[in-house]
């Protein structure tokens, strides 16, 4: 192999295949990345053996070939370099790096040790969506997953396909977040409805390195690819049911409070800074129903109390959350104003629109001791 490539294209190729790069000291192959020649394109790949992720490149082949390489060692030397062009060389069991100025030869393994790449199954049906849309309603919910390794069919992203709308899920069941895209806003020749759980660390990857364009969405029976035209994410699916959430959704409020969302951000902020060991906010009615009262107190630290002008309709309340978790739902809203629907201090809140109906951000609240 012999290829000459720009700074900044092998930096970028590098920089997306990060994530898959293996620390794994039992498997030292799994420390490399794959550089090949295919089809006039430069690929570099890295897998941990559940997600694999592929950039395609553009450079000079001079010689097709391939070769890996340990990560830590090119991708130091290439945030280094100040040259413009990088020539890679292959030699035997080495890589030979050139530019003007610089020349490395780095020990290399042969593609044949390199682990085999698995392809999806079924490469006739796929979900047909602009990038940007996906990914604004991937990180409306994903804060909501968390690694469990008791559950872990809460480990990652419900992908809840029904044909003429797709949910996107997650919970870690103190509060759990829900994006429903409709077919105006995705392309699908799936011929019927499917749910997959996509794990965490696979979609976190999706917004990171897909920016712009059209992405390609395939399923088989334990495998998810995602694909661009120059980037490939390939990932297994968590085996497992999703739990069943719809019983924890309020489907009658006792409470309902519209409040300015900046107003309750700035509020939730401020009350943080007195909040105790388990994040603690306190938020209740005060003023016959016409203001909401954020505050938190500790006997170490003090006590504050700010004031939210509401509509309220419904009971009084008085309620205590996480205020992280508050705040992490409220920050995925981008309308001027949020809905806060209450049952009591011991059931599911929701947050929601008056105008988006689309989304909805769940939340347990803290029982009071």
């Amino acid at each position: 192999m012999k290829i000459v490539i720009l700074k900044d294209n092998l930096k970028e190729g590098l920089n997306s295949v990060v994530r898959a790069v293996s620390e794994n000291n039992n498997l030292p192959i799994l420390k490399n990345i794959l550089i090949k020649t295919v089809d006039n394109k430069i690929k570099i790949t890295a897998t941990n053996l559940e997600l694999a992720i592929t950039k395609f490149i553009s450079g000079k082949i001079v010689e097709t070939g391939s070769i890996t390489v340990p990560f830590s060692v090119i991708n130091g030397i290439v945030n280094s370099l100040d040259s413009e062009k990088v020539n890679l060389e292959s030699k035997g069991n080495n890589l030979i790096l050139k530019t003007d100025n610089y020349e490395a030869t780095i020990q290399s393994v042969n593609e044949e040790e390199f682990p085999i790449i698995p392809e999806i199954g079924d490469s006739e049906h796929n979900l047909k969506v602009d990038t940007e849309v996906f990914n604004e309603a991937v990180l409306k919910v994903i804060n909501c997953a968390q690694i469990s390794e008791i559950r872990p069919e809460i480990s990652g992203m419900l992908f809840d396909f029904q044909i003429s709308s797709l949910k996107l899920t997650a919970t870690d069941s103190f509060r759990l977040a829900e994006k429903t895209l409709f077919d105006k806003d995705y392309k699908s020749n799936f011929p019927r409805g499917f749910k997959s759980i996509i794990p965490l660390k696979t979609i976190q990857e999706v917004p990171r390195i897909f920016k712009e364009g059209d992405m390609y969405v395939y399923f088989d029976s334990n495998q998810v690819l995602f694909k661009s035209e120059d980037l490939e994410v390939i990932s297994r699916l968590i085996d497992g049911n999703f739990p069943d959430y719809d019983p924890i959704i309020p489907k009658e409020l006792e409470t309902e409070c519209v409040i300015n969302k900046e107003s309750f951000i700035n509020a939730v902020r401020l009350a943080s800074n007195f909040s105790g060991k388990v994040n603690d906010v306190k938020i209740e009615s005060k003023e016959g129903k016409k203001v909401m009262e954020i505050s938190s107190s500790t006997q170490y630290l003090g006590e504050n109390h700010y004031l939210v002008p509401i509509k309220t309709k419904g009971k009084d309340f008085e309620v205590v959350f996480n205020w992280r978790f508050l705040l992490e739902g409220l920050k995925n809203f981008n309308s001027e104003e949020v809905v806060l629907g209450l049952n009591g201090d011991q059931r599911a809140a929701i947050i929601k629109s008056q105008k988006d109906f689309s989304y909805f951000y769940i939340l347990m609240p803290i029982k009071n001791s």
